[in-house]
């Protein structure tokens, strides 16, 4: 298993968020950064951890690192 670092910002359009194109990253510390340098020119960014085994194609649920702005609702189960 490894672990995949992701980085998902939306942008606002109307009255809608739309997700932009993610973006990884190799460490929990570099998708926090890269998160919060995002959050300056998006409506919200998520960025979170996932474990995955690529041989059995099977993904762990998702860990949150860090949630800035705004974001759709019930993403992760969002509380």
């Amino acid at each position: 298993m490894s672990t995949s670092f992701t980085i998902q910002s939306f942008q606002l359009k109307g009255r809608t968020l739309v997700a932009d194109a993610p973006k990884s990253a190799r460490s929990a510390e570099s998708a926090i950064a890269l998160a919060e340098r995002l959050a300056s020119s998006k409506s919200g960014v998520i960025a979170f951890s996932q474990e995955v085994d690529i041989g059995t194609d099977t993904y762990d649920e998702p860990r949150v690192l860090c949630r800035i702005g705004k974001l759709p609702e019930g993403l992760f189960n969002e509380q």
